[in-house]
């Protein structure tokens, strides 16, 4: 079972999974020679998705896969070379087809590891090496960044909605953007903090626990619900859950727990109920008492019907009797933002003599769209319980040293600046992953990067993690860079007479 399996499920390559203008700018730097320049790119996004105050990091796994794997192979470059422009010429000849043929990915990759809790503008991947295949990355990088982080996060919500307790299922196939989509959300689903997937094209490739119930249709089949109850507890003994509002709710738990009763002079037990319709908080609790009354303490409820944060938050402050959420197109689909929005900009280029840096920026009419110069890293401070306190990015490659006790600028707002004490306790959060295209070490496992998820999560301020106007976590520029970054933005940008 391969944990980032993107190339066992895509044959023969995935050289392909990019925009053309990559392959443009392939060939205008191979033809300018400017192919081996080194440059550094950085792969981030602006804002956290759903109005919310992190994101979690997700998606290298996958991208490291694809990274190490790609190759362009006969049948890529017979179509490369039947490509033409507006007058019907090639658009690459030959030469540069074979240059691309011989490719192997030799870059650097240094990113932030799976799991992590991130904020706005801070580097998730840095890409070092060759400009050509620096560039010619960018846009998978992207599709399998931007989706794994934007379900993880998702899906870290939905888990706290729930508490520590209850248990979250993904039910989202069904409702997925197609296969790709419905795969790479089980993933992220997981990874973010889900138990366990309906998916089970997904519990094969990345051994997620795989959970179902049954449909209406089950009980739409048999003449009487009860009938078709024991039809499935005949087939399940063990393992039954039974979905209970195909025609009344409420009658749907009696006929329940008359199978139930059934079950247990055979020695079985019924596992749980689903509700997925109507007033759940209400429904739920009589549940219970039906249950409860029978002596079926132990029966799990399940509950389903587009449930989603902000719904599962406000059931469990009714006093809903819910055990375990059924969570499907509101997770797999990131329902209300459709995209995470990260980028990937150039910041740094070799001199021509190969002795320095020549730090680049892209400037817009919005402040918050400008890029950060330099090579980057994020140092993240902790406070006495290990728990992060702000978060500074810095230039690795700058000629200055840090100072002992940094200073830490909003790259929006420069009057709101923040101090560091001398012996704040640090870590660097991107750490090598790739040298000269190789691996260096394993990565973790996608359980072992949901259980460091967890964990992250857990150690945000609450007043971070809520949902509605959540409390901003510091993150800004270190001093030197900020300062770096007005000069390089005055520079750049033409005076205008009035």
């Amino acid at each position: 079972m391969n944990d980032a399996p993107l190339s066992g499920l895509y044959r023969p390559s995935l050289a392909l999974l990019t925009d053309l203008y990559q392959l443009t700018m392939a060939y205008g730097y191979w033809k300018n020679n400017l192919h081996e320049r080194e440059a550094v790119f950085h792969l981030y996004f602006r804002k956290a998705p759903f109005e919310g105050g992190y994101a979690v990091a997700a998606g290298l796994a996958l991208a490291v896969d694809y990274l190490e794997t790609l190759r362009f192979s006969d049948d890529d470059i017979t179509y490369l070379a039947g490509l033409t422009g507006s007058k019907g010429t090639r658009l690459f000849p030959d030469e540069f087809l074979a240059y691309l043929r011989a490719l192997k990915f030799t870059c650097d990759v240094d990113a932030i590891a799976e799991g992590t809790v991130v904020f706005g503008n801070e580097p998730l991947v840095r890409v070092q090496g060759p400009l050509l295949q620096a560039q010619l990355v960018e846009t998978a990088l992207l599709t399998l960044v931007n989706f794994q982080t934007l379900i993880a996060t998702k899906s870290a919500r939905v888990r706290d909605a729930a508490g520590p307790t209850d248990s979250v299922l993904e039910f989202g196939l069904r409702r997925a953007q197609g296969p790709d989509g419905g795969l790479g959300a089980s993933r992220a689903a997981y990874l973010g903090g889900a138990d366990a997937t309906s998916n089970v094209l997904a519990g094969q490739r990345y051994g997620i626990p795989v959970r179902g119930t049954h449909a209406h249709s089950w009980v739409m089949t048999f003449t009487d619900e009860k009938d078709a109850f024991r039809a499935y507890a005949d087939a399940f003994p063990d393992d039954s859950v039974f979905l209970v509002d195909t025609y009344d709710t409420l009658d749907g738990v009696r006929h329940a727990i008359e199978v139930a009763l059934e079950m247990r002079q055979h020695g079985h037990e019924l596992s749980g109920i689903r509700l997925d319709s109507g007033d759940l908080a209400y429904l739920s609790k009589e549940a219970r008492k039906l249950l409860d009354a029978a002596g079926f303490e132990d029966v799990r409820i399940v509950a389903s019907n587009d449930l989603e944060e902000n719904l599962i938050l406000n059931l469990r402050q009714q006093g809903a009797r819910i055990d375990t959420w059924g969570v499907g197109t509101q997770l797999v689909t990131a329902y209300n933002q459709a995209a995470l929005g990260g980028v990937y900009k150039l910041a740094a280029l070799r001199t021509e003599d190969g002795q320095g840096w020549d730090f680049t920026i892209k400037l817009s009419e919005q402040q918050a769209k400008t890029s950060i110069p330099g090579i980057l890293q994020v140092r993240r401070y902790l406070g006495d319980g290990g728990q992060p306190r702000a978060d500074m990015i810095y230039n690795v490659a700058a000629p200055e040293a840090l100072p002992p006790s940094p200073t830490i600028i909003d790259p929006a707002e420069a009057t709101r600046r923040r101090p560091v004490h001398p012996n704040a306790p640090f870590l660097d959060l991107l750490a090598p992953v790739l040298r000269q295209g190789r691996l260096v070490q394993p990565l973790p496992t996608l359980a072992e990067s949901r259980t460091h998820a967890r964990q992250e999560v857990n150690s945000l301020d609450p007043s971070i993690r809520r949902y509605l106007n959540p409390h901003v976590y510091p993150v800004g520029l270190e001093q030197s860079l900020h300062e770096f970054r007005t000069q390089l933005m005055l520079a750049k940008r033409p005076v205008r007479p009035a």
